[in-house]
């Protein structure tokens, strides 16, 4: 195979990086914002999907 496929693992590495940063970061906060057991559950949750969130909350603040 060619250079082209070890470029796009490397792009694809970074931005596994990345989203694993943003992941700590969202559920230190999330889980800081919690309070009680199913807060607690649901801050893990969130943290997953907080690019949809993000996505979402920018969206809609466009749209307004």
């Amino acid at each position: 195979m060619g250079n082209g496929s070890r470029s796009t693992q490397a792009a694809s590495g970074g931005a596994g990086a990345v989203y694993g940063l943003g992941f700590i970061g969202a559920i230190v906060y999330y889980w800081q914002h919690a309070d009680g057991l199913w807060w607690h559950l649901w801050s893990i949750v969130e943290a997953i999907f907080w690019p949809a969130f993000l996505v979402y909350d920018l969206l809609s603040h466009l749209g307004s």
